[in-house]
C-alpha cells in the first residue's frame, strides 16, 4: 500500500470529521447560527459570560456532546482494531471480554439500588458505577480463563469465557429491569441503548485524556500485533513475549471501552464495523489501522448522533439504535461480498 493513498484516506477522514462536527454543533432541536457560535467562542476566549440562550446551548450542551461523540467513537473503534488483531478474528468487538455487559450491570445496579446504598458522587455517580462494573466483569473473565496449571490465559479461553460472562451479566441486567419500578426500568433501557445527551465538560475532559493516552500507547504495540497475526508460535520465534502483549493490549481495550461506556451507555457495532471497512481501504497494517480507526470511529459516531437528533426532531433517538440500524446491513453485506479476514 502506497503511503500516498494512506495519506489521502487519512486526510479525507479528517476533513469529513471536521465537516460533520461543524454540522452537528449547528443543528439539532434548536438550530444555532454561525454568528451565535462565533460570538459564544469569542466570549469564552475573553472570559466573558454568555448572554444569549443559543450561546449557552452551544457551549454547555451542544459542543461537549460533539466532542464526547468524537472521542467515544475513536475509543470504540481503536478497541475494535486491538481486539480483532489480538484474537485474529474479524468478528470480535471491544466489549467481548465482558466490559460492556459489566458496565451495563453496574449502571442498572445504580439505577435500582443506588438510593438504598446512598451512592452520591454527583454527576460522576453513574459513570463510576458503570466503570466499576466493566472492570469487575473483565477481571472475572481474566480469572476464570486461566489454565489450572498456569496463570496464563489463552486467546480461545478468553473468548469463550467472555461470551459466558457477557451472558451472565446481561441476565443480571434483565433481572434488575424486571424488579425495577417503571422510571428505573426506563432509565436502564435508555442507558443500554446509548446516548450522548448527558455529556458535560468534566466528563468530556476525562474521556479525552483517557482516549488520547490509550491511543498513543496502542501505537507502541502496532508492530507486535502485526507479528502476532502470523500466529503465537511465530511471534514467539521473533522474540515477542506474547502473554505480556496480550495483557497490555487487553488492559488498554478495557480502559478505553469501560470509560467510554460509563459516560454514554452501550453503543454497538462501531468497534466491529470500522476495522472491516478500513481493511478494505488500506489493508491490515495496525500502524495505520489504529490512527485511521480513531478517525473513522469518530466520523461514524458523530454522523450517527446527528441522525439520532434530526430524524425525529425535536425528539431524539438513542444512538445505539442508529448504529445498529446502519451497522447490521453493512456487516451482512461485508460477510456476503468479501472473502477476506485479515
Amino acid at each position: 500500500m502506497k503511503r500516498s493513498r494512506i495519506g489521502v484516506i487519512f486526510l479525507s477522514l479528517l476533513l469529513l470529521l471536521i465537516l460533520l462536527a461543524l454540522i452537528s454543533a449547528k443543528y439539532g432541536a434548536v438550530e444555532i447560527s454561525n454568528q451565535e457560535i462565533w460570538e459564544a467562542l469569542v466570549r469564552i476566549s475573553k472570559g466573558q459570560e454568555l448572554m444569549d440562550l443559543n450561546e449557552r446551548i452551544f457551549m454547555q450542551i451542544r459542543l461537549p456532546r460533539v466532542i464526547m461523540g468524537i472521542f467515544v467513537g475513536a475509543a470504540l473503534a481503536v478497541g475494535g482494531v486491538l481486539m480483532q488483531a489480538l484474537f485474529r478474528n474479524p468478528i470480535v468487538e471491544p466489549g467481548l471480554v465482558g466490559t460492556s455487559s459489566g458496565a451495563a450491570f453496574g449502571a442498572a445496579l445504580y439505577f435500582v439500588l443506588g438510593a438504598t446504598f446512598q451512592w452520591n458522587l454527583g454527576e460522576w455517580t453513574l459513570p463510576v458505577a458503570a466503570c466499576l462494573g466493566g472492570i469487575c466483569s473483565t477481571a472475572l473473565v481474566f480469572y476464570l480463563s486461566r489454565s489450572r496449571n498456569s496463570s496464563k490465559s489463552s486467546v480461545v479461553s478468553l473468548l469463550l469465557t467472555g461470551i459466558a460472562i457477557n451472558a451472565l451479566f446481561l441476565s443480571g441486567v434483565g433481572f434488575l429491569s424486571y424488579i425495577a419500578r417503571d422510571p428505573q426500568a426506563r432509565s436502564i433501557t435508555f442507558w443500554n441503548l446509548g446516548t450522548l445527551s448527558g455529556a458535560y465538560w468534566q466528563g468530556v475532559l476525562f474521556v479525552v485524556v483517557v482516549t488520547v493516552s490509550c491511543l498513543l500507547l496502542s501505537l507502541r504495540y502496532a508492530k507486535n500485533l502485526n507479528a502476532l497475526m502470523l500466529g503465537e508460535q511465530e511471534a514467539q520465534l521473533l522474540g515477542m513475549n506474547v502473554n505480556t502483549l496480550k495483557m497490555k493490549v487487553l488492559l488498554l481495550n478495557v480502559i478505553m471501552v469501560a470509560v467510554a461506556t460509563a459516560f454514554v451507555g452501550v453503543i454497538g457495532f462501531v468497534g466491529l464495523i470500522v476495522p472491516h471497512l478500513l481493511r478494505m481501504l488500506h489493508g491490515s497494517d495496525n500502524r495505520y489501522l489504529i490512527w485511521s480507526g480513531a478517525l473513522m470511529g469518530a466520523v461514524v459516531l458523530t454522523a450517527s448522533d446527528l441522525v439520532a437528533r434530526l430524524l425525529l426532531s425535536p425528539a431524539e433517538l438513542p444512538i445505539g439504535i442508529v448504529t445498529s440500524m446502519v451497522g447490521v446491513p453493512i456487516f451482512i453485506v461485508l460477510l456476503r461480498r468479501t472473502n477476506y479476514f485479515f
